[in-house]
């Protein structure tokens, strides 16, 4: 446990730019049957961020995506999309964009009748279509499979296609159910690429992966799942954390989680001021795997 000083400790962290919530859920749970998936869950992801949704298998993340893409409907709570309640199903499916962790992909058909299948199932009108699919070709690097039957493509060139058809009705929030899994390094930067040009477009997008220095180089913020519920929502662009471990000559070491060089003179003091026997001071900073550890586990004073 954070030992409650409030100079020395810092809760999850809330987005701290003010910007509106493109996402919001409130007491989120989902049960099926004795099995409770989400658990009170309440967050706001602000509108143009990149969130990394993580945390261990069967943490509820695929969950929390389907209940936000309209897919699922929560147990209790309730779950807002840029204002919409996921009850107005059209309004939620109009700015949203969803790649499941299964890519689902249709064999028997070329890439541009594929995307031509879901731009008709977005009534995106005939005369329209042909350009919108050359533009998201050329966005996932695809545009020199435009013939080819899907079936054909690697696993790269397969996400890259789905990552197209999540964007057939322009959304304004992308959700993205493991996108890296199963890819080669290559693979991996360009689907890095492609997420950093279209949050650069102000899409928000929420993905979720279980590779942490990944999510850490492209995510603004990172919330994280644990058994269903919350574990933390930080925010990326802060500082990173600082781990200060305190030896003492007549008792356990101790850990505490600062901000700065001032936070960590003022622990120091405090110590000494209680007439604890410091011996040494030893510090480190905290990455998103840091983080993800300390917000599951708990392990820092």
């Amino acid at each position: 446990m954070i030992d409650g000083h409030a100079d020395e400790q810092q809760a999850p962290r809330a987005p701290s730019n003010g910007a509106a919530a493109a996402v919001s859920f409130r007491g989120v749970s989902k049960a099926y049957g004795t099995n409770v998936a989400l658990n009170d869950v309440t967050v706001d992801l602000p509108a143009g961020c990149v969130c990394g949704l993580v945390g261990p298998n069967g943490a509820g993340k695929s969950t929390l995506l389907s209940i936000a893409a309209t897919l699922l409907r929560p147990t209790a709570g309730t779950v807002e999309v840029f204002g919409h309640p996921i009850a107005d199903t059209a309004a939620v499916r109009g700015v949203v964009g969803y790649v499941p962790d299964v890519l689902g992909l249709y064999t028997g058909l070329s890439v541009v009748d594929y995307l031509d299948f879901f731009a008709d199932s977005y009534a995106v009108k005939a005369d329209q279509r042909p350009g919108l699919i050359d533009g998201l070709l050329e966005l996932v690097d695809l545009g020199g499979k435009r013939d080819a039957d899907v079936n054909t493509l690697s696993r790269g060139m397969k996400q890259r296609l789905a990552l197209a058809r999540g964007l057939i009705n322009d959304p304004k929030l992308l959700l993205l159910d493991e996108p890296a899994s199963g890819l080669d390094p290559r693979a991996r930067i360009e689907l890095r690429d492609i997420i950093a040009h279209l949050n650069g477009l102000g899409v928000t997008i929420v993905v979720s992966s279980h590779i942490l220095a990944e999510l850490e180089e492209m995510c603004s913020h990172a919330l994280v799942i644990e058994h269903g519920r919350l574990a933390g929502f930080e925010h990326l662009g802060d500082e990173p954390d600082r781990v200060v471990t305190v030896t003492y000559l007549d008792a356990p070491a101790e850990q505490y989680r600062i901000s700065d060089d001032a936070a960590q003179a003022a622990l120091v003091a405090r110590l000494v001021g209680e007439g604890r026997n410091v011996v040494s001071v030893s510090t480190d900073t905290t990455g998103l795997e840091a983080r993800f550890m300390r917000l599951t586990a708990g392990e820092l004073n």
